[in-house]
């Protein structure tokens, strides 16, 4: 199978898991909820509404959500899903990813100071405060797995990942996984880091980043924010699934339903806990750090 089968897959299901979490909270709550192809019908009518843009903005601003777009579909080219290499695997790639991630981080944020918003900048300023404090234990997670796997591009490293793997390195795998795990949490601005359904914009983060955008903007940054979601959790399945040991179509199988299940515990996480103080997430994400450091260590004995 090819590596595009993953790509196509991630530009075609990413919608569909906010679908996911936002039907498995409303399980939780004794709800019906949003049908699963929510996501899809509210692209849809953005996309079909105009945009309204403020005199104060610039350029900045309306080129956020596309260069954000932009970063995150370069993001999933290099992303292997389904025990197979991605389309645009190099050595090195990780590090090439965590760029793309922050370049996309900063054109949200640079669209929000554009707007001269008291709101938009506090969001941003918190923003880059926790990707600070994330990416040190994204890198260092990645590192002890690509020194356990002998891979230095992200292929190398997911796509080796097998039952054997396991068997000889469970405990730092182990250590990355919950890293990754709170990291993925802490960019797609989940709970217990953030709370995406939150309207209280002395709380928000991301969402109050983008409270200026509407009608196709805001469709460009809502399906960014779904290949965000879709390429940080193909990591995570990658490395706690080992698929490698499977056939083709039963690896991209059991991929998507890792996928699916990831969601389902960001919706049990979600359902379960509170969003933590703004003060507790710093704290969060060292932990996160102490993890992969630790994961590094064990590794390298």
């Amino acid at each position: 199978m090819s590596g595009y089968a993953g790509l196509l897959a991630a530009l075609v299901l990413a919608p569909l898991l906010p679908g996911v979490i936002n039907r498995t909270k409303s399980f939780f709550a004794g709800r019906r909820g949003p049908p699963l192809l929510q996501p899809y019908f509210d692209l849809a009518k953005l996309l079909r509404k105009g945009a309204v843009y403020s005199t104060t903005t610039t350029w900045l601003f309306r080129a956020g959500p596309v260069v954000g777009l932009a970063a995150m579909l370069v993001a999933a080219a290099l992303a292997p899903f389904g025990g197979v290499s991605a389309p645009l695997a190099f050595a090195g790639d990780f590090l090439f990813f965590a760029g793309l991630l922050g370049v996309a981080r900063f054109a949200t944020m640079l669209a929000a100071l554009d707007t001269g918003s008291s709101f938009e900048g506090m969001g941003a300023s918190r923003e880059a405060q926790f990707a600070a404090l994330a990416e040190p234990a994204f890198l260092l997670g990645l590192t002890a797995v690509a020194w356990k796997t002998g891979g230095l591009s992200l292929s190398g490293m997911l796509g080796t990942t097998s039952f054997a793997t396991w068997s000889g390195a469970a405990a730092p795998l182990a250590l990355v996984c919950v890293s990754l795990l709170v990291v993925f949490l802490a960019e797609n601005a989940r709970i217990p880091v953030d709370d995406p359904n939150t309207h209280l914009e002395l709380t928000m983060i991301h969402e109050v980043m983008v409270l200026d955008h509407g009608g196709p903007d805001l469709a460009l940054i809502q399906y960014a924010a779904a290949l965000k979601l879709w390429v940080l959790g193909s990591l995570v399945v990658g490395i706690a699934l080992p698929v490698r040991s499977l056939a083709h179509g039963w690896a991209f199988a059991a991929s998507v339903a890792g996928m699916l299940a990831l969601c389902v515990v960001v919706g049990v996480v979600e359902s379960c806990l509170a969003r933590l103080r703004l003060t507790r997430v710093p704290q969060l994400l060292l932990g996160a750090g102490v993890l992969s450091l630790l994961a590094l260590f064990i590794g390298l004995k």
